[in-house]
């Protein structure tokens, strides 16, 4: 989901700068809302579990996107899959180019012995690189955002109208180095909600989260678990009215950001200098944990990594350095 909305921000300057280009964006059918507000790119949804599963269904994938007279293809995600796609398009005449992904650097990043601990290029600008191979030199230095969606009934009926701050929380992420340890996260909120002009909304998804969330609300009027009770489509309008996101290094961070909104990130095991930091958000916004007690960080580009002694490093992440830069933010 992250790697998907990290592409909204490019593309919306693209097709600002590139009016005559249109663009036809390939992804799984569930992250067409994050394009439908950006003109001149057209969806095309990958039936994964169907007409385009396995090999024989990339072969029919390329076939039906070749049906669509593609002058040029940017592979955007470089893995088996899209590389297949793009092997298939260059064979047939056209022109190509994907995004490097800067394995070796973020390699030298992460390793435990001999760390190169720099920042390294975003992946907005990884991406306006690949573009550029194609003819397209994007800029990036002045970005736009959609308008806040209006929320329908039903958000309205939950949430209530707009008359606090609203602030966004998602506490989880894929990997549970990336997470913020529950005791310090329910401290947070609980401070945070002792100021009655904020309203907090957490966001979640699945039985599990769902149930956590519902422990992190419990007992306060104006903390709301929006997980479960709104489709997806529904969250992102929600989203594009926060004041304000905390999340982990995870896709709400990502969503927030595409649409314009202030992102407080928390970061364990990973590090923004990897390149996914969210868009547009200064470098003051990501909490990091403390490198001084555990010089190893970043440990992991993507959280999945394990490291005996950094199990707990987001614990240096005091709550009330997240509330004070959160109220730094909304002041």
């Amino acid at each position: 989901m992250g790697d998907a909305a990290m592409t909204v921000p490019v593309l919306r300057a693209f097709v600002l700068q590139y009016p005559e280009v249109k663009i036809t964006l390939v992804s799984r059918a569930f992250f067409k809302p994050f394009f439908d507000t950006i003109p001149n790119v057209n969806f095309f949804g990958v039936d994964i579990n169907n007409r385009h599963k396995g090999f024989l269904g990339l072969i029919k994938l390329f076939l039906d996107l070749k049906k669509l007279n593609i002058d040029a293809f940017a592979d955007l995600h470089n893995v088996i899959r899209s590389k297949t796609i793009r092997i298939l398009f260059l064979l047939f005449g056209k022109k190509v180019a994907a995004s490097n992904k800067g394995r070796t650097e973020k390699k030298a990043l992460t390793r435990a012995e001999n760390k190169i601990f720099k920042p390294l290029k975003t992946m907005f600008n990884v991406h306006c690189d690949t573009f550029k191979k194609l003819g397209f030199d994007i800029d990036l230095n002045n970005p736009t955002f959609p308008k806040k969606a209006i929320l329908s009934e039903k958000i309205i009926s939950i949430i209530g109208n707009k008359n606090e701050k609203w602030i966004g929380i998602a506490p989880f992420a894929q990997y549970e180095s990336k997470v913020y340890p529950l005791d310090l996260m329910q401290q947070t909120i609980n401070d945070l909600s002792e100021n009655k002009n904020y309203k907090i909304i957490l966001f979640g998804g699945g039985k599990k989260e769902i149930e956590v969330l519902d422990l992190l609300s419990k007992n306060n009027t104006n903390i709301i678990n929006i997980a479960g009770k709104i489709t997806f489509q529904e969250e992102l309008d929600l989203i594009s009215n926060l004041d304000i996101m905390l999340s982990m290094d995870s896709g709400n961070a990502h969503i927030a950001a595409m649409l314009g909104v202030k992102v407080i990130t928390l970061w364990g095991a990973t590090h923004p200098f990897a390149g996914f930091s969210p868009f547009n958000q200064p470098i003051e916004n990501a909490l990091v944990s403390d490198r001084e007690k555990h010089p190893l960080l970043p440990t992991s580009v993507y959280g999945n990594k394990t490291v005996i002694g950094y199990e707990d490093v987001m614990r240096t992440i005091l709550p009330e350095r997240i509330i004070d830069k959160i109220e730094e933010e909304l002041n």
